[in-house]
């Protein structure tokens, strides 16, 4: 079996729901030592040097809940090869190009594990005013 490909600029993505985004920062930015690298309204994320992290907080009623997980990687073509990885290993992978998500216009990739949690490969390709992909994920 082979290891889905994840270059060393890649990073373990963890998006949270939370009840209040303003005090969510707060205390993650006191946590990581680090403040957030995008804040919108309802929404924040971190680029957590160490560990290796992506951290995503999206405001919703039922805060302290799972939103996804994912695996950022550095380009397209590196979602392409964690594509045809999952392939191989025989996953049922489903593929989004150029979708507007987390406000960032993204590349992705997406498997969903036994119990229905979602993991996505995905690549950040430009900024983008749009939470929105069913109001993040």
């Amino acid at each position: 079996m082979s290891q889905v490909p994840v270059p060393a600029t890649g990073r373990v993505q963890l998006a949270l729901n939370v009840s209040d985004v303003d005090r969510a920062v707060e205390f993650y930015s006191k946590a990581f030592g680090v403040e957030p690298a995008k804040r919108r309204p309802g929404y924040a994320n971190f680029a957590i040097e160490r560990p290796p992290l992506k951290l995503v907080l999206i405001e919703a009623a039922e805060g302290g809940t799972l939103n996804h997980l994912g695996v950022e990687v550095i380009d397209t073509p590196a979602v392409n090869d964690a594509t045809k990885a999952l392939v191989d290993a025989g996953l049922t992978t489903f593929e989004e190009q150029g979708v507007e998500c987390c406000y960032a216009k993204q590349d992705k990739v997406f498997v969903t594990d036994p119990d229905g949690a979602e993991w996505e490969w995905y690549t950040v390709l430009e900024d983008s005013p749009t939470l929105t992909k069913a109001q993040c994920c």
